[in-house]
């Protein structure tokens, strides 16, 4: 079987089709919290970078940001601004300073309801559209509904569909219906990629997460998410750590590759370097590419921006220097 490190820095790769659910395989996922904990707490003074590194590392993170309005009050007008940003996420001036012309984010992720906006405010940029589905962020509605809702946001133009699953199946132990769940949620897709949100401050264990990822990706999703950003946990370096050796795990026994993205929390511009360095560490170079790693957020771009305008000038500047639109 293939190695971690196999997949090459130009790797192209297909998607992964999911295997047969595999019971002995997911009984035998562990996680030592201790000792996560432990390599987590350690990451941040290993893995400092400084001045010309640290601004590339940051120009990296901002392609692989999903920026995202998930709020009650979305209307056009915000998510207009929200695409303007997409398109140019940092002051033509920085990015010019720094020879970045022409970086974007990685996608765009709205509520069903904003897709057309969404998609009509990217035209030709091509920047995908991401929905949040499935009864999001509770995932309690009717599994037809939730079925329903995923194929009328892939026919609205989302290229890439954000699935919460049912997390009383992993709390009772139901693993074969949570694999019947995400296999029915992928056949939705259809051509969409699917992202599978675990919501993994509500899963109880850290060997709960495990297990939750591996029959995810079993049953075929695209890419594996930590949270929706509503619940009172959401993503942290020790759930992204098992999270990213059940995908390495993944990759090694069936040679099919999957990406990840932590969503929830992350705000500031050394916590992204973070989560870099261990997706560095963990799975190798290739997993740092929009295409395998996304951050869920909102307001970590305006960090990002103002550091980058930092290392520019030599000064920080006030939020209000960088608007959303």
């Amino acid at each position: 079987m293939p190695s971690t490190y196999d997949l090459a820095p130009d790797a192209d790769f297909a998607r992964n089709p999911g295997v047969p659910l595999d019971m002995a395989w997911v009984n035998a996922a562990q996680a030592n919290t201790p000792a996560i904990q432990r390599r987590c707490a350690t990451l941040p003074g290993r893995r400092s970078v400084k001045k010309d590194y640290q601004a590339a590392w940051l120009c990296r993170a901002i392609s692989c940001i999903d920026l995202t309005t998930l709020s009650g009050d979305d209307t056009v007008g915000r998510v207009a601004r929200l695409t303007a940003k997409a398109r140019q996420p940092v002051r033509a001036d920085i990015l010019s300073a720094l020879g970045m012309e022409g970086l974007t984010v990685g996608a765009v992720c709205v509520y069903h309801d904003m897709i057309e906006a969404a998609v009509k405010g990217l035209d030709g940029s091509g920047i995908p559209v991401a929905a949040v589905s499935t009864g999001f962020p509770a995932g309690l509605s009717p599994l037809h509904l939730r079925i329903a809702e995923i194929e009328e946001s892939v026919k609205s133009g989302a290229h890439e569909i954000d699935i919460v699953i049912s997390r009383r199946h992993v709390l009772s132990g139901n693993w074969q219906a949570l694999y019947d769940e995400m296999r029915a949620f992928r056949d939705a897709c259809g051509h969409a990629h699917v992202k599978a949100i675990l919501a993994t401050g509500e899963l109880g264990t850290l060997r709960n997460v495990a297990k939750a990822s591996l029959i995810c990706m079993m049953a075929g999703a695209d890419f594996i998410k930590t949270s929706t950003g509503k619940e009172p946990v959401n993503a942290t370096l020790p759930v992204t750590l098992v999270m990213l050796r059940a995908i390495r795990d993944y990759y090694a026994q069936t040679g099919h590759v999957v990406g990840y993205k932590p969503a929830g929390g992350i705000s500031k511009a050394k916590d992204a370097i973070n989560y870099l360095a261990l997706i560095k560490e963990e799975l190798g170079d290739r997993w740092l590419r929009p295409d395998l790693f996304r951050f869920g957020a909102s307001s970590l771009l305006g960090d990002i921006e103002r550091q980058l305008e930092h290392h520019i000038t030599g000064a920080y500047s006030a939020a209000y220097r960088h608007p959303m639109g």
